[in-house]
């Protein structure tokens, strides 16, 4: 039952659930760990995953498990972009106060 205005998931004009993953345990721990929360975990059970000689199935689970839990790239040109600017803004306040 949802909460304080909350609509459940999958409920007329919310996104449906993901569906749960298949595969072995080891990979449903795996993306039980991402689902808790736990991403940095997950992605280091994926890489153990893929490490080992998973089968099929495993191996697909594991990569899309570290697509889902990948720093989208535009977040590292935002980042950038904000080090430039207060690099500029430290320039400025250190030239006109010097």
């Amino acid at each position: 039952m949802a909460k304080g205005g909350q609509t459940e998931p999958g409920a007329p004009g919310q996104p449906p659930r993901a569906p749960s993953p298949q595969g072995s345990d080891a990979v449903r721990a795996a993306w039980a760990r991402k689902d808790a929360g736990d991403v940095a975990g997950a992605r280091k059970d994926a890489e153990r995953i893929l490490a080992g000689t998973p089968s099929p199935e495993d191996r697909e689970r594991a990569e899309d498990l570290l697509r889902a839990t990948a720093t989208p790239r535009a977040l590292y040109g935002y980042a950038l972009l904000g080090a430039v600017i207060l690099a500029v803004l430290l320039g400025l306040a250190l030239t006109r106060y010097s």
